[in-house]
């Protein structure tokens, strides 16, 4: 697995990728590595010949300088895992690289109106301002490409779509399923700041969800069902809704169809989100 951090030899490998015939997998990720990664680097592979994964944390995207200091950093596992999952080329920019005048605001800013607004942005503001810069100068630096990114995620997922249909940029976004843990908590970095007993409250999250995708109800009914499973496990409600998977708009009641539930909530001051397809119907 080659390894590099300037960005001048990055640009060069992938355009030197492209020059073979070959096509680029991006992975974009903030390390701290686990099997959803894992799932995405196959993913990668599986549908293309080489697979580019970057490991940065972004600073841009916290709006808690806590929340970024206590963000976990494995540098030695994140590369090992990377090896095995088939990277081909693992990308560690220096922050200096990345954004030259931080701590300074950068001058230049993406902003996605409208759907970094709502839930994970209501609550963090300025955080997909800051995902949406990092993405667009990872695909601007690495070219034409699949960029992969998990569903656990599914506003950044939206926000990123909305992004490139804005920009054209020269992307196809690929969305890959959320991977579970053997009890059902999705995957996510910020599991490893949690107890043992954190953990089993956080399976409210999936709970919630496995709930409303066994019954068809109006929007309302299938938000008071979530709403009831995380509050009654204990779980500090940050939101749970259904909405529209492409806008991420709100649910009517007099809605029929496939749609998406989203939670969120702290466990142990940890903030966690989980996200899966529901049906509802209207009334």
């Amino acid at each position: 697995m080659l390894r590099l951090s300037d960005i001048a030899e990055w640009r060069s490998y992938a355009n030197g990728v492209r020059a073979k015939g070959r096509t680029v997998g991006l992975v974009p990720t903030m390390g701290a590595l686990h099997q959803g990664h894992a799932a995405l680097f196959r993913a990668a592979k599986d549908r293309g010949d080489v697979v580019v994964a970057t490991l940065f944390v972004n600073p841009r995207q916290f709006n808690d300088a806590g929340d970024l200091e206590r963000y976990p950093r494995t540098p030695e596992l994140d590369r090992s895992l990377a090896l095995d999952s088939g990277v081909d080329c693992l990308i560690e920019p220096t922050l200096d690289a990345m954004w030259p005048a931080y701590p300074a605001p950068t001058p230049t800013t993406v902003s996605v109106g409208g759907l970094s607004d709502l839930y994970e942005g209501a609550g963090r503001p300025g955080h997909f301002d800051g995902v949406a810069s990092v993405v667009a100068k990872l695909f601007a630096i690495t070219g034409p490409a699949r960029a992969y990114f998990g569903e656990k995620d599914f506003q950044q997922l939206a926000v990123v779509r909305q992004m490139v249909r804005d920009l054209a940029f020269d992307v196809e976004v690929v969305g890959c399923p959320i991977v579970r843990d053997h009890d059902g908590l999705a995957f996510s970095s910020r599991n490893a700041r949690i107890s043992k007993d954190g953990r089993r409250q956080a399976l409210a999250l999936s709970e919630a969800l496995a709930c409303v995708a066994g019954h068809a109800d109006c929007a309302s009914a299938q938000r008071a069902r979530l709403t009831a499973t995380l509050r009654e496990a204990g779980v500090e409600l940050a939101y749970a809704d259904v909405v529209d998977p492409t806008t991420l708009v709100p649910s009517r009641d007099d809605e029929t169809g496939e749609r998406r539930a989203l939670v969120a909530g702290f466990v142990e001051g940890v903030r966690l989100l989980d996200n899966g397809p529901v049906r509802i119907v209207g009334r």
